[in-house]
């Protein structure tokens, strides 16, 4: 019997609709479903590969104490037992959650519940505060609420649009998808990127302003400025719905044009450039993400933008509005429950004594935080020096994400007592759980998101529960029982659903901006068939509001937006010893720590192993060669990964993406380089301007392995795994010869010992190779050289699904290399359809010169759309050598 179940995306804040279908055998397959209004049945690459990420491989299926089996009464009665010891011995805020945008609302809602309104700590914080905590200070500071004022359908309607600190086409493809189709649709449409990298967004950008890192508050300070002596400025509005726009025209006036361009590094004319589109054009929509957000100045950055729009009435109508994208699917759900730790449920203020008494007296709870609590880099500090005594982290994995990585991992390990609530047993944060608790994952769990445009969509389940795992809003109702706290006897997410709405309506009456009491009574069967809706959704109301403010309203006591009067203090961070900028962020095939993309072949075959983007110049200056492996060290640590020559990369910047954890690499974990360092409003740590220095790893020699079974952790000094269709890949770098190689691959192959490789050595060139077979199976081919290893990748691991019973062929193995007869695909461009370069130069060659007849012929870029800046690039590339 086939099963389809209409579910939602568990990747980024677009919160893409998604159809799954389960066979009667059991296997899945998923596709985008096509009445979803985010996505309309897009899909990027990552959610495509859903269905190859949902096997029990590495799973955690039963609750572990200590690394041993144990049953769910015996883990929950240790950890609500360690929770209250502390609490009695040491106080509410010598204990802590920290949570995540994996979460589902309801999730994040028992967890918001129990720790602020019956622990009586706000000492929860969530990996979101990594990524758009910024967002909401600005919206706070501005609007007198965490308030996203527009809707998806702008990015269409727009004349211009502004991606400032987003690399769109990667990072949230599906959204970039529909703004490149308005803009096929109405050439006239402009687009800005604002980026230190030429990222794949800028193949549709009419203008791109390669900014110096941190450079955007001064950039739109100057925009302000600019706007205000102009006819553009909307004196009608700011003099009825805003409040202090002369202290910051002042602070912006104030700065000269020669000071935005030193701080910019932005010549005139494409300031003047931008500045006119931004005047001339009526329907403006300013996209941030990561890149604004991610910074010591990131809520600065925010108002900036922010008060552009203020200033022009440019907010809240058709096609205008700054808009925050979100970096996880739930982020805005965590939101409004309270999620942060400077929060209260339903956009409530923890600081606001009126919204504490509300929340407690709804809740009927003991007690309520009555200040914010610690954000997520100072609760990792007081869990460093002892303050925190017991730690509940839920889906997330810090050991990888949090700067200054390494600290946190110490801290983790000699915090007193750790709880770790996962799907994954081997991650770098779970290893040091005293209690590992096993949690659902997608496409098991039950409940619902919010995206970047307040949409709030379910996510539903059409998969058993493996072994033991359950809902982490069962683990937290049955820890806060055990504490002897009442209100956590809930049987169902629908149950949470419906106390969450009613909370959002209690005694609101269009005071607070979140509100959904129109689901306050809603039961198990209108939740099971609850179609995804906009908030606000007040009680009684039979339409609602998708955009705020255009005619004011907002939610300060006055009821008026609010002018920040903004600094432009200076950005360089490098010095002698660590003299260029480092700047981290996503790739497109990948998500967070790999704990899920990790397991998809094909999400790995686009990039394989962790990279440093590196200017020419900066290459050449400091002897680095392309494909060489290099070492990025800053005070607070070293990662080692393969160097990536482009002019996409600004002079003295370097980008590494963050991706790749120590079950991938050996140590490529990016956020060990990042400080400390956070913005005093947001307390967002800026991870995009980081002081590094950057040297040659000086291999003696290079390899590249293809293994049918997963290898042991190589004794190497640089590897980086990746599983692959038939088996895995590993890419390798030693410091000195091993002293037998063939010793060396039974022990990281684990094969037999009287298993005997045919091989190849050259003792001029360094080359050697060996590869292994049984009973006409490649088992592990291995290539080593000391030059960066030449093989042909993709080919080598389709020889791991190949039939070798032919003694004669076994032996091109070892050449590296296909024979006449095997044409080599190449580096994988298209994820989605296995499509390398090789075969799209090949289509170039025979008369294909668009994007659309290359995928005609190949497939390549047809279905998600992701690879198709980089398609365009691999055409005008062949075109212009072609020329030459």
């Amino acid at each position: 019997m086939v099963k389809e179940v209409k579910t939602t995306c568990p990747y980024c804040g677009v919160g893409c609709g998604v159809i799954a279908t389960v066979e009667g055998d059991g296997t899945v397959a998923v596709k985008g479903d096509p009445e979803h209004p985010a996505n309309f049945g897009r899909l990027c690459s990552k959610g495509s590969a859903l269905a190859e990420t949902i096997g029990l491989d590495g799973r955690v299926l039963f609750p572990e104490v200590l690394g041993q089996r144990t049953g769910w009464d015996v883990a929950l009665d240790l950890v609500a037992r360690k929770f209250s010891d502390a609490i009695a011995e040491h106080g509410p805020d010598s204990v802590a959650f920290y949570v995540s945008g994996q979460l589902l609302t309801e999730d994040y809602y028992v967890a918001n519940k129990l720790m602020k309104g019956f622990i009586g700590s706000a000492n929860i914080d969530t990996n979101s505060r990594l990524c758009m905590s910024s967002s909401v200070a600005g919206h706070r500071r501005a609007f007198g609420a965490d308030t996203v004022p527009g809707v998806y359908e702008d990015l269409e309607l727009a004349d211009v649009v502004i991606l400032t600190g987003s690399n769109l086409a990667w990072c949230h493809p599906v959204l970039y998808q529909r703004i490149a189709a308005a803009k096929t649709a109405r050439p006239a449409m402009r687009i800005v990127v604002i980026d230190p990298r030429r990222t794949m967004t800028c193949d549709i950008a009419d203008l791109h302003l390669a900014i110096r890192p941190d450079g955007d508050v001064a950039l739109f300070m100057g925009l302000l400025g600019h706007l205000a002596v102009s006819p553009t400025i909307d004196r009608d509005y700011i003099d009825a719905h805003t409040q202090g726009f002369p202290e910051a025209f002042a602070k912006a006036s104030a700065l000269s044009f020669t000071e935005i361009m030193e701080r910019t590094g932005l010549p005139a004319m494409q300031l003047r450039k931008f500045f006119r589109l931004f005047e001339t054009n009526e329907k403006v929509v300013t996209c941030y993400s990561q890149g604004v957000n991610q910074s010591s100045s990131g809520t600065d950055k925010v108002n900036a933008i922010i008060n552009c729009h203020l200033a022009t009435g440019r907010i809240g109508r058709l096609g205008m509005g700054p808009f925050s994208l979100t970096g996880q699917p739930n982020a805005m759900g965590g939101r409004e429950v309270g999620g942060l730790a400077n929060m209260l449920a339903a956009h409530m203020a923890i600081e606001n004594p009126e919204d504490r008494d509300r929340v407690q007296r709804f809740w009927a709870s003991p007690t309520m935080a009555e200040k914010a609590g610690l954000k997520a880099v100072d609760m990792f500090k007081a869990v460093a020096d002892g303050r925190i005594k017991a730690l509940w982290i839920m889906a997330t994995n810090p050991v990888v994400s949090m700067p200054d990585a390494d600290a946190v991992e110490a801290a983790i390990k000699a915090c007193p007592f750790v709880v770790v609530s996962d799907i994954l047993r081997d991650t770098d944060t779970a290893r040091h759980a005293h209690v590992l608790l096993p949690s659902l994952g997608w496409g098991e769990k039950d409940g619902t998101v919010t995206n970047s445009e307040r949409r709030i969509s379910r996510q539903r389940g059409f998969l058993a529960f493996p072994g033991e795992a359950r809902a982490d809003w069962w683990q937290m109702a049955e820890v806060g029982r055990r504490m002897g706290f009442s209100g956590f006897d809930y049987a169902s997410p629908a149950e949470i659903f419906a106390e969450h709405a009613v909370l959002s309506a209690f005694e609101n009456s269009g005071s607070r901006d979140f509100d959904i009491g129109a689901y306050a009574h809603i039961d198990d069967a209108g939740y099971r068939t609850l179609a995804p809706f906009q908030w606000p959704q007040p009680a009684a109301t039979g339409s609602c509001v998708t955009r705020f403010f255009a005619e004011g309203g907002f939610y300060t006591p006055d009821r008026k937006a609010r002018f920040i009067p903004i600094e432009a203090s200076s950005a360089d961070r490098t010095s002698e010893n660590y003299p260029l900028t480092l700047n981290t962020g996503r790739i497109r095939d990948h998500w967070h720590t790999m704990t899920r993309t990790g397991k998809s072949p094909r999400l790995s075959s686009h990039i394989a192993e962790p990279f440093a983007e590196i200017h020419p110049r900066d290459a050449m200056d400091l002897g680095i060669r392309g494909a060489g492996l290099v070492e990025l060290e800053s005070p607070h640590g070293k990662v080692i990964v393969r160097a990536l020559v482009t002019e996409r990369q600004a002079l003295g910047s370097v980008f590494v993406p963050m991706h790749w954890n120590d079950q991938f690499a050996a140590k490529a974990r990016v956020d060990a380089l990042v400080a400390p360092v956070t913005d005093p409003h947001s307390g967002q740590p800026a991870s995009k301007n980081v002081a590094i220095a950057l040297r040659p790893f000086e291999a003696a020699f290079y390899g590249f392995a293809v293994s049918a079974a997963k290898p042991m952790v190589p004794d190497a000094e640089y590897w980086a795994l990746a599983k692959a269709d038939g088996g895995w890949r590993i890419e390798l770098g030693f410091k000195s010869p091993v002293e037998d190689w063939t010793v060396w691959c039974r022990n990281t192959f684990n094969l037999s010992a009287g298993l005997e490789p045919i091989g190849y050595a050259d003792r001029q060139s360094g080359d050697l190779r060996l590869a292994f077979f049984q009973d006409g199976r490649l088992l592990a081919a291995v290539f080593l050289s000391n030059q960066p290893v030449a093989v042909a990748r993709n080919w080598a691991l389709d020889q791991l699904k190949a039939d070798h019973s032919d003694l004669r062929k076994r032996f091109g193995i070892v050449a590296g290399r296909p024979g006449a007869d095997q044409p080599d695909p190449g580096a994988t461009v298209c994820s989605c359809f296995s499509v390398g370069v090789n075969s799209i130069v090949s289509a170039i060659r025979t008369g294909c010169h668009s994007v659309d007849a290359v995928g005609k012929q190949t497939n390549a870029g047809t279905n998600c759309g992701s690879c198709r800046a980089e398609i365009k690039g691999i055409i005008d590339g062949c075109l212009a050598a072609a020329a030459e």
